[in-house]
């Protein structure tokens, strides 16, 4: 687990920032639309890491007797209620257990979360755990799924981004400012708001890159039920803001066509209003289509 965590509400940016001039956009007035953007399975690919992980730890704790595979861990996140990787393997020990007729109570007593977050975290970053210089588990070898070329065309375009994530600060910026090289980005990660599908931590991004733009449409992008949830409680509480859920299949999922289409109509059921194949497909043209059939939509009804 991260030592010495600082729970901040709300990050803010350098204005230096080469790769995030929000300054520019709020004082020349030209924000056509915000994209706020999940992390892991739509920045990173993370089925060889959080979920190796998270793999690991239950067959760990559950003595080598059972290891999820990407379908048991889909068929869990696929409920909404686990976007916590730690939380996650925690209930797929107490499942496993539950199912050879132990009671959960019991289980939930004799497993100590502490220890089982650091035997994640171990296996994620590696031994030394809290600099990230020195970390070599898998985290080091997460492919990317963009590159920040992909974001300099969304800020030429008016289009301010930024990042609400449930992994932890110091993994969202391992992968956004070391392996990316963005200059302080504005992010809300798993220390500063409560878990998707919460959309706290959506606001607050909201906040810091466009406080006064209550008429621009805002784009969330991810990969999970959990992050088309977190946009449909957006609309429940700010109904006066456009919130648009933009659904991603992560790269394990699309390795055959049925399994690809049984995840896509997933996210689409949890309410994504599109669901692209990468990150990158949702580029400029992409989100102003979007707004146009949206907008077109509303006015047939």
């Amino acid at each position: 687990m991260d030592s010495g965590l600082t729970i901040v509400s709300r990050f803010r940016p350098r204005v230096d920032s080469a790769r995030m001039p929000i300054c520019r956009f709020l004082e020349v007035g030209v924000i056509t639309a915000i994209a706020v953007f999940d992390i892991d399975g739509v920045i990173r690919d993370v089925g060889n890491s959080y979920r190796r992980a998270l793999a690991d730890t239950v067959e760990h704790f559950t003595q080598n007797a059972y290891r999820p595979s990407q379908v048991d861990i889909d068929r869990l996140k696929a409920e909404g209620l686990w976007n916590n990787d730690w939380e996650a393997s925690q209930e797929m020990i107490c499942r496993y257990f539950e199912a050879q007729g132990k009671p959960r109570a019991i289980l939930e007593a004799g497993l100590d979360y502490a220890t089982l977050v650091d035997f994640f975290q171990r296996r994620y970053r590696g031994e030394d755990l809290d600099n990230p210089d020195h970390w070599n588990g898998y985290i080091a070898h997460e492919p990317l799924l963009l590159q920040p070329t992909y974001l300099e065309a969304l800020t030429k375009a008016g289009i301010p981004w930024g990042f609400f994530s449930g992994a932890t600060r110091g993994s969202a910026c391992f992968v956004l400012e070391k392996r990316l090289g963005l200059r302080s980005p504005v992010l809300v990660a798993m220390e500063d708001a409560p878990g998707k599908p919460d959309p706290s931590g959506l606001f607050q991004v909201l906040d810091q890159l466009a406080p006064a733009s209550l008429g621009t449409p805002v784009f969330y992008v991810g990969d999970t039920v959990a992050d088309m949830q977190t946009v449909e409680r957006a609309k429940l509480l700010r109904p006066e803001r456009q919130w648009i859920g933009v659904g991603v299949l992560p790269p394990h999922a699309q390795h055959s066509p049925e399994y690809r289409e049984a995840y896509v109509a997933q996210l689409k059921s949890a309410g994504a209003a599109i669901v692209l194949d990468n990150v990158t497909h949702l580029n400029p043209e992409q989100i102003q289509a979007v707004q146009k059939a949206l907008s077109a939509e509303s006015t047939n009804l």
